[in-house]
């Protein structure tokens, strides 16, 4: 199943121009609330320059970049949790991403109005995550309403109730779920409900042109929340994403040092999209094809083989190995073989970022 990124935030905050302008997908996007109902979905590239140099000195048929899912879920605002601008429709659709981007508006513009009326970064945070705090006590309180029946007949299911009581409880107190301190095998307990606010999360601010190369007061208003949460900040111009996304790659580089940015709010969201979810990249390489396999970070071998399919890692015997930075300094896999950096490794091998791998197995 590919990383999903969900993007939310309050009514007519950027965040279908961003979504649109990141994606190349057509979404809807109006000077009203809930212009968008159903959620838009885009699948973008991760940009990485090891595969650039990879089909340089490979020379594959094909080229497979890494992905991640990009979702736009409809704005939400505040009473969501109980239904108000069918909240509850577009909570459901956060429930199914791995990870959330909160796109908060740090811009002024009179021709675009703000659901409240005014700009408020910090309250916009609030409102948004009070919202889903509620809407993860609901679903806390029905399964423990399911478990004081269940238990009265199966007396096993006592500690399981514990641990979704303390959540209650911690819910209760307008605390995110990924705030409450959870063993391993507690979060396993909780895991069955998808809860909001144990995502991975970061705030994208949606700011001006200007404010590229002179942060201004919102955003500045925005950082100091998440510097307490302990949330990254991503500052990106949808209006200037919407104008890189139609421009020549020379032509978008360009600009972008005109603007004194580095790079792109696309690299920047799906490279903090792998951060989040914990991520890292390994590739295979061959005539035949260049590829990027995305894996969970301290996967083995015979799990990353299991990325490929289940049958390399149900018969995986040992992986070829050597690293990215072997074949950029080297040029080719026979001098990495002849420098005695080509190796074996087994079933207990984690798999690091940049490692270029073929499997042995039986079928």
């Amino acid at each position: 199943m590919a990383l999903e990124v969900g993007i939310v935030g309050l009514p007519n905050v950027g965040k279908s121009t961003l979504f649109r302008a990141l994606t190349k997908v057509q979404a809807e996007a109006a000077n009203y609330p809930f212009c968008t109902i159903d959620p838009n979905i885009g699948i973008v590239q991760l940009r990485d320059p090891r595969m650039a140099r990879l089909t340089e000195l490979v020379s594959p048929d094909r080229v497979v970049p890494a992905t991640l899912r990009i979702v736009d879920i409809a704005g939400l605002v505040k009473g969501a949790s109980q239904g108000e601008g069918l909240g509850n429709q577009f909570l459901s659709h956060i429930r199914q991403v791995h990870a959330v981007a909160h796109v908060v508006r740090c811009f002024e513009d009179e021709n675009v109005v703000h659901v409240d009326g005014k700009i408020d970064p910090v309250g916009d945070v609030q409102v948004i995550q009070t919202e889903l705090i509620l809407s993860d006590l609901e679903q806390t309180e029905r399964k423990i309403e399911r478990l004081t029946r269940q238990i009265k007949s199966d007396r096993a299911l006592a500690a399981k109730l514990m641990v979704f009581e303390r959540l209650r409880d911690h819910l209760s107190d307008g605390l995110i779920a990924s705030k409450l301190a959870l063993s391993t095998e507690d979060k396993e307990r909780i895991s069955e409900l998808s809860l909001l606010t144990l995502k991975p999360y970061i705030y994208i601010a949606n700011i001006s042109e200007d404010g590229l190369k002179n942060p201004e007061v919102h955003e500045q208003q925005l950082r100091e929340l998440a510097n307490e949460v302990g949330v990254e900040v991503i500052p990106i111009c949808a209006q200037v994403e919407s104008e890189l996304s139609e421009m020549e790659d020379v032509e978008s580089q360009l600009f972008m040092e005109e603007l004194g940015i580095d790079s792109s709010g696309l690299d920047r969201l799906t490279h903090s999209g792998y951060r989040m979810l914990e991520q890292i990249t390994y590739f295979t390489a061959g005539k035949q094809e260049v590829r990027a396999w995305e894996i969970r970070k301290g996967s083995t071998a015979p799990e990353a083989a299991g990325k490929i399919h289940t049958d390399f890692e149900k018969g995986f015997i040992r992986a070829e190995v050597f690293h990215f930075d072997d074949i950029d300094q080297l040029g080719s896999q026979s001098s990495i073989k002849e420098a005695g950096r080509w190796r074996l490794e087994g079933r207990d091998y984690v798999v690091q970022d940049g490692d270029i791998m073929h499997f042995r197995f039986n079928v």
